[in-house]
């Protein structure tokens, strides 16, 4: 069970996070595009924190779970808790893949592959656009204002 409140923001809510997000953010967060390899910000990312869901602030993986898949995507072993990650079975473009969405607001962060390292042997393989990162120590976003675990640091 998570100490982070995973109910989904009201409409009013998603509607104020929505209109700051970029036409790239929009089109992978919200439409479930895909970056281009190898450009995101976070691929050769080395600094120790957490990446957050880009729209609601979720905290989603730690930097000690990344590694460098090769893929040109940034790549994770296990998520910060499994709670904060929705898996979805996706047959688009051809293939049979395994969707993941932020479990609080539903946006689009990448997909998970059964070929990652050791000890969970999963390749959470994400776009950089679905992300935001906090250095260690700082105090995660909390734009639900929702206080709690939120407003803490990690």
């Amino acid at each position: 069970m998570s100490r982070f409140d995973l109910t989904p923001p009201s409409p009013e809510q998603r509607a104020a996070l929505e209109a700051g997000l970029s036409a790239d953010e929009r089109r992978v967060l919200l439409q479930h595009g895909t970056e281009a390899p190898f450009c995101g910000v976070f691929l050769d990312n080395k600094r120790e924190g957490t990446y957050c869901c880009r729209l609601c602030g979720l905290p989603l993986f730690r930097s000690s779970a990344k590694f460098d898949s090769g893929t040109g995507w940034p790549s994770f072993f296990a998520p910060f808790d499994a709670a904060h990650i929705r898996l979805i079975r996706d047959t688009s473009h051809g293939m049979i893949r395994v969707e993941e969405v932020c479990a609080r607001c539903g946006s689009h962060l990448g997909h998970v592959f059964p070929d990652g390292p050791p000890p969970s042997y999963e390749r959470h393989c994400l776009n950089s656009v679905s992300l935001s990162f906090v250095d260690a120590g700082e105090p995660l976003p909390d734009p639900l204002q929702r206080g709690g675990a939120e407003a803490g640091s990690v």
